[in-house]
């Protein structure tokens, strides 16, 4: 099998998986207990508190453990509604965001909040100045991702952060995606929320976080106990945090390393695709993209077809978001940089992780060239294409 959809999930590195199996079996005392079965679990998260506070530069008491990156933006958008609202009912997103922050703007929009969704252009990247032109007395709220989940580019986080700054307006970016890929700092990028999620860096699937800056006056967003300081009720996911404790320093450790390799992969794959692959178009910035991403739209084709007939081959990809896989509208993300319909269905998206090789791409290539062929003769649009150029 060849593994090309780390953006939709990784594998769970083994040194990970051997830190979470004693929380399970010996260390399993819950966190809020008084006796010292209970002191252990407590330990242990409150030093991943510490770990992943320090990844982002930002301080313990800021990090609050959730069950995932959904969790934690819906956490970021409605709470901070909530709390703000006496303030302004303006909120300021993208047309490219993950859907766990789309669908809670349509939420929020309900609930008699405003919401301007920028647009971006035909590489992904916002207009700063569309940004700024976006702004009211009444926003309360800004929320652009990180990094996007399908074309893998990356926004301007620090401009957005100084803009936000500037008129008095939190910040908050959706870094599932870049969490442990690339550098983050929160002060250097005036970011006030950030969220993140275990399974996209070899961690495990079913925890993340959510960074909230000091004097932020969010609520508990889950009511019941008061774990996570009174702000997240419920028993904590000790092996979780223990094995997002020790992804993150993995890939803190590696990822120096791990961007170089996979942009050289990412790169190659590129350039052998659009030589030999003809009527293609990569989506996403050419290098303001994540080190493992490749995003093609192949016209005259059903990017479905592509899917099943490379997984024929052992071949794992995606044609897009795997939170919308089954769906048969086209990727919002694409249509958002300019493609028609047809061009964003014909879309496959390869994320690629440190493991992956050369002799792979290659392997994926000659089977990629084969299939599109066969599909493309297969395809009614590609034949009247074909007669209109002999024409």
């Amino acid at each position: 099998m060849i593994y090309l959809d780390n953006a939709a999930t990784t594998k769970t590195a083994p040194e990970v998986v051997e830190a979470m199996l004693p929380y399970f079996t010996e260390n399993y005392g819950n966190p809020s207990t008084i006796y010292s079965l209970g002191s252990a679990s407590k330990k242990a998260v409150n030093q991943a508190r510490r770990t992943i506070a320090e990844a982002i530069g930002a301080k313990q008491e800021e990090i609050y453990f959730t069950a995932g990156g959904s969790e934690s933006d819906n956490w970021a958008l409605k709470c901070t509604a909530e709390a703000y609202a006496s303030k302004g009912k303006h909120i300021i997103t993208t047309k490219i965001e993950h859907h766990a922050i789309l669908h809670t703007c349509e939420y929020l929009e309900k609930q008699g909040f405003e919401v301007t969704y920028l647009g971006v252009d035909k590489d992904g990247l916002i207009d700063l100045e569309e940004l700024k032109n976006a702004i009211r007395p009444d926003t309360i709220l800004i929320s652009v991702m990180f990094a996007n989940n399908e074309i893998g580019t990356i926004e301007p986080i620090a401009e957005i952060g100084a803009i936000a700054k500037e008129h008095g307006i939190l910040f908050h970016t959706d870094a599932v995606q870049a969490f442990g890929q690339v550098p983050i700092n929160v002060d250097e990028l005036n970011v006030d929320m950030l969220s993140a999620s275990g399974h996209k860096l070899n961690g495990p699937k079913g925890i993340g976080f959510l960074y909230i800056r000091s004097g932020l006056k969010l609520r508990s967003f889950i009511h019941g106990g008061a774990q996570e300081r009174n702000r997240r009720a419920g028993t904590e996911n000790v092996p979780g945090i223990v094995g997002l404790e020790v992804a993150t320093k993995r890939a803190l450790r590696i990822m120096e390393e791990k961007t170089a390799k996979e942009v050289e992969l990412r790169d190659y794959l590129i350039e052998r695709i659009e030589k030999e692959i003809p009527y293609c178009r990569l989506n996403g910035h050419r290098t303001k993209r994540l080190p493992g991403n490749v995003n093609f739209s192949f016209l005259y084709i059903e990017g479905e077809s592509v899917l099943i007939m490379l997984d024929m081959k052992g071949i794992c990809a995606s044609s897009g978001s795997a939170c919308t896989s089954g769906s048969l509208d086209p990727s919002h993300v694409l249509l958002s940089i300019g493609l028609k319909h047809e061009e964003a269905h014909g879309s496959l998206r390869m994320t690629l992780s440190e493991e992956n090789t050369k002799e792979e791409l290659d392997f994926v290539v000659d089977n990629l060239k084969e299939i599109v062929q066969k599909l493309r003769n297969m395809s009614p649009l590609y034949e009247d294409f074909l007669k209109k150029n002999k024409a």
